[in-house]
């Protein structure tokens, strides 16, 4: 009975057993199912997911080439294009090329024809000599310096214009080429000597008073550079210009003149005149006050006014570098001491220290030697004769004959002599620059006449009354040839002959 019982609870466990493995299996199996089904739904999302981005990729590198086979076109078409420019360019350069050689061919026959008609004119000319030698009674040298003269007097104008023409012309057409050929540069150098002392710097607000400076056409800077004869330069330097002229007194004026029109914004040449006019007269009058301050200081009232107002301007001379008015101080004060030591009168030998120099004042506007000047308004304005000596004495024009004569002799030589106070440099330079001016002012019919870029150029203006287009084409040639003749100088000098007609009313 147990043994039953014991096999009924055995076989009750087993099917209990074999049940809960049947339920178990079955709910292990639903589970794996459930497990499953979620994995082939998140691998179909991951899948379509990464469908969707290689899309998107395909999308942006399809893009992306189309881009850069726009940027490919684009490209292609500037090279196509600039060759296209190239060949164009070719094309000009041969059509000038052509043009050119068939100018020179012309011109080539033109000299043939000139040197026919040079041939022609010496025939007629001996002719007509032998002529008058008959019916005149000249002889051949006077019938043949009669017949020169008329037949230059009727050809000149006639060669000038030829002249002026071809030259035009050649010039024209070799600009032209070297255009297309060679980029044009302009360097300007000057060292720190020379800048020091033929170069005024013009500070401006902005780079767009530039363009005011120079005008429409250019005619303000070339109104500016006529009327206070400077040279003005303007280059890509960020808010400066430049004004050189190797003359202090009117570099200064120049400068002035600039800063007031800059200060002002009206610039045109009718204001630039009154403006210069205005600073001229400021000029006078400083340098008359800065002469009055000067024979304060040192006591030597009274003096004519107008040797006051050239003391006042030696500020604006130099010689061999060393500036004049300095260097006449330092002599006037070295003649005191000098005088003092050797019993002479001290106020004398100050006045005349003061004096030695003064034609130095108006050497660059008349010209000549300083002491012929300095002595002759010395004279004029009844300077004492003492003073006249060391005038003449300081250089060995004369003997000094007095004690304060031979003191300003011998402080000039040491205020001249000692270290660094004078560079011949720059005497040399200025002694050029000045007789080139001097060689242009001496032709007829010259007004003015200025040297400008460091001496490289020389402006000549001359009377549009008396000298008309042609001959100023002559007259250039005139002065260059000179200039070759009589001057020294490096590199080439260029001569700018300017006529110019004004006219002028007055509306009431």
């Amino acid at each position: 009975m147990i043994g039953v019982m014991t096999l009924s609870g055995v076989a009750g466990v087993v099917v209990g057993t074999g049940i809960s493995y049947l339920w178990l299996k079955s709910s292990a199996e639903k589970r794996f199912a459930h497990l499953e089904y979620e994995a082939k739904a998140k691998a179909k999302a991951i899948s379509n997911e990464a469908e969707l981005l290689l899309q998107e990729t395909e999308v942006k590198l399809k893009a992306k080439a189309l881009e850069q086979e726009a940027e490919f076109q684009k490209r292609m078409a500037e090279v196509d294009e600039r060759n296209r420019a190239l060949i164009l360019q070719r094309k000009e350069l041969e059509n000038e090329e052509e043009k050119l050689a068939s100018m020179q061919h012309r011109l080539l026959e033109r000299e043939e024809q000139l040197e026919a008609l040079e041939i022609q004119k010496n025939e007629q000319i001996s002719e007509a000599v032998e002529k008058l030698q008959h019916v005149a009674s000249l002889t051949r040298e006077e019938a043949k310096a009669f017949i020169l003269e008329k037949v230059e007097e009727q050809s000149r104008s006639e060669v000038a214009a030829i002249v002026r023409k071809y030259e035009k012309i050649a010039k024209e057409e070799a600009e032209k080429k070297a255009n297309y050929i060679l980029a044009q540069a302009t360097t300007r150098y000057a060292g720190e000597f020379a800048g020091e002392r033929l170069i005024n710097l013009v500070n401006l607000p902005s780079d767009e008073h530039k363009g005011r400076i120079i005008g429409k056409e250019g005619r303000n800077i070339k109104a500016l550079e006529m009327l206070l004869g400077v040279d003005i330069i303007i280059d890509e330097t960020p808010g400066v210009i430049l004004v050189s002229s190797f003359n202090l007194y009117r570099r200064a004026i120049a400068t002035r003149v600039i800063e007031i029109l800059v200060e002002d914004g009206r610039i045109h040449p009718g204001r630039i005149e009154e403006v210069h006019a205005k600073v001229e007269k400021e000029f006078e009058q400083k340098t008359y006050e800065e002469g009055e301050n000067i024979l304060i200081d040192l006591g030597l009232f009274p003096m004519h006014e107008e040797l006051i107002k050239l003391i006042g301007r030696l500020k604006y001379r130099a010689s061999y570098g060393q500036n004049a008015l300095a260097h006449t101080l330092e002599v006037a004060k070295l003649a005191r001491v000098m005088a003092a030591e050797m019993g002479g009168d001290e106020k004398l030998a100050m006045r005349a220290g003061l004096l030695h120099d003064i034609g130095k004042a108006l050497t660059q506007d008349l010209g000549g030697s300083h002491v012929e000047i300095g002595a002759e308004l010395c004279r004029r304005y009844n300077e004492h004769p003492t003073v006249v000596n060391a005038i003449y004495a300081h250089h060995g024009h004369k003997e000094p004959d007095s004690v304060e004569s031979a003191a300003v002799c011998a402080a000039d030589t040491l205020s001249a002599a000692r270290p660094g106070a004078r560079r011949e440099v720059l005497e040399s330079f200025t002694k050029r620059v000045k007789e080139i001016e001097e060689i242009a002012t001496s032709k007829p019919n010259v007004q003015k006449a200025y040297a400008i870029n460091a001496g490289r150029e020389i402006r000549v203006f001359v009377n549009a009354q008396k000298v008309n287009d042609n001959e100023t084409v002559l007259l250039s040639k005139e002065i260059a040839k000179e200039i070759e003749e009589k001057v020294q100088y490096p590199g080439e000098i260029k001569v700018s002959v300017i006529r110019e007609t004004r006219a002028a009313s007055i509306a009431r």
